[in-house]
């Protein structure tokens, strides 16, 4: 499977699969996965933290690297998936919603090549 054929909704169903069966439910409050997100963010970020930018694109290259950062990363989507669950939120809707809102705050005439 890859991302060319998987949807959200793939692996939504995926998530909520593995948590049902190990019945995760009662411990996966919002509180819990918005930790977990955050706690998987600073694994993932501790794969970087003393890289130059040019070395963390670099990084990207070296196959045991690549792999423990892609395993950090699927974490944290993981985690966000399970938040989406549990709350009940469309993710596809919240997050188009969310790029209007980043196009009217950071119009392409005024931001772009800037930060």
């Amino acid at each position: 499977m890859s991302d060319d054929d998987t949807t959200l909704a793939d692996l939504r169903a995926s998530v909520r699969a593995f948590v049902d069966e190990r019945d995760w439910n009662s411990f996966h409050s919002p509180k819990n996965l918005s930790m977990s997100i955050a706690i998987e963010a600073a694994e993932l970020m501790e794969e970087f933290q003393w890289l130059t930018g040019p070395q963390s694109r670099e990084a990207l290259f070296d196959a045991a690297q690549r792999q423990r950062i892609g395993h950090e990363l699927a974490d944290v989507l993981i985690y966000c998936l399970s938040l989406a669950n549990a709350a009940d939120i469309d993710l596809s809707q919240i997050v188009l919603e969310k790029l209007a809102l980043n196009a009217r705050k950071y119009p392409v005439e005024t931001h772009r090549g800037r930060l």
